[in-house]
C-alpha cells in the first residue's frame, strides 16, 4: 500500500492510528515533534502525512512550511483538537489538504486518506475534460453538462466550478477560491463568492437549497464532493 507519516505526540492517538492504518496494509512512520517530522518527511518520502498541530516543540504548521518547497504534492491531513473555523482556515490556507477535528472515526479517516491519494495521483494534470459525479466539464469547449444535459454558466461560474472540480473532495477556502477565480485583490470580498456559489448551485444542483455535491464547509469554504453522498 502506501507509506503514511504520522506526526503526533499523543501516544494513545498514535496507537489508534497505527492500528487503523496497519489494518489497511499501510506502512507507518511515526514522529512526535516538528523537528523529527521534518526529518522523516525527507527520509521516508511518505505518500500521505497525518499532522497534529499542537506538538511539543512548536506548531505543526511549521512542518508544512518546511516541506512544501521540496514536496509540493505530498498530501497533508491535519488531525487536531482545535475545532474553531479560524484554525481550519489557517491550516488549509497554509497548505494542508484536509482537516479532521478530534475525535474522529476510523472510517472517516480512511475515506479522507483515499480522497487525498486520488487527488495526488493526478496532481499537476489538468485534463481538458473533467468528470466529477454527475458533472462533465469540457474546458476546451467551455461546456458543462449535468447528467448529460448541457447547462449554461457565466464565465465566473465556469471558472469557479473548474477550480473546485480540479481538486474534488478537497475543501477550498474562501481566500483560495477568491484568489484563483478573481485574483489577489479580491481576497477579502467573500460576498462575491457567496453570490456566485448560490447562482452556480441553481444551475447544477437538483435542490439548490439542499446541495448534494457543491457543499459548504461553514466558515471555511466549499467542497465539490468526489463521490455520491450517503443518503
Amino acid at each position: 500500500m502506501s507509506t503514511v507519516l504520522v506526526i503526533e505526540d499523543d501516544q494513545q492517538m498514535r496507537r489508534f492510528l497505527r492500528t487503523v492504518l496497519a489494518g489497511q496494509g499501510h506502512t507507518i512512520v511515526e514522529a512526535g515533534t516538528v523537528a523529527t517530522g521534518i526529518d522523516e518527511v525527507r527520509r521516508a518520502r511518505p505518500d500521505v502525512v497525518l499532522l497534529d498541530l499542537g506538538l511539543p516543540d512548536g506548531d505543526g504548521l511549521a512542518v508544512i512550511a518546511e516541506m512544501r518547497p521540496a514536496e509540493p504534492r505530498v498530501p497533508v491531513i491535519v488531525l487536531s483538537a482545535r475545532g474553531q473555523e479560524g484554525d481550519k482556515v489557517i491550516a488549509l490556507d497554509s497548505g494542508a489538504d484536509d482537516y479532521l477535528t478530534k475525535p474522529f472515526g476510523a472510517g472517516e479517516l480512511l475515506a479522507r486518506i483515499r480522497a487525498v491519494m486520488r487527488r495526488g495521483a493526478v496532481a499537476g494534470v489538468t485534463p481538458e475534460v473533467i468528470d466529477v459525479g454527475p458533472y462533465r466539464i469540457d474546458q476546451a469547449r467551455h461546456e458543462v453538462t449535468v447528467d448529460g444535459k448541457l447547462v449554461h454558466l457565466t464565465p465566473i461560474e465556469f471558472k469557479l466550478l473548474v477550480e473546485l472540480a480540479r481538486q474534488p473532495g478537497r475543501v477550498l477556502t474562501h481566500r483560495q477560491l477568491l484568489r484563483q477565480v478573481w485574483g489577489p485583490t479580491a481576497v477579502d470580498q467573500n460576498h462575491y463568492l457567496r453570490v456566485h456559489v448560490a447562482a452556480l448551485r441553481r444551475k447544477i444542483e437538483r435542490d439548490p437549497a439542499q446541495p448534494r455535491w457543491l457543499v459548504t464547509e461553514a466558515g471555511v469554504g466549499y467542497r465539490l464532493r468526489d463521490a455520491a453522498p450517503t443518503e
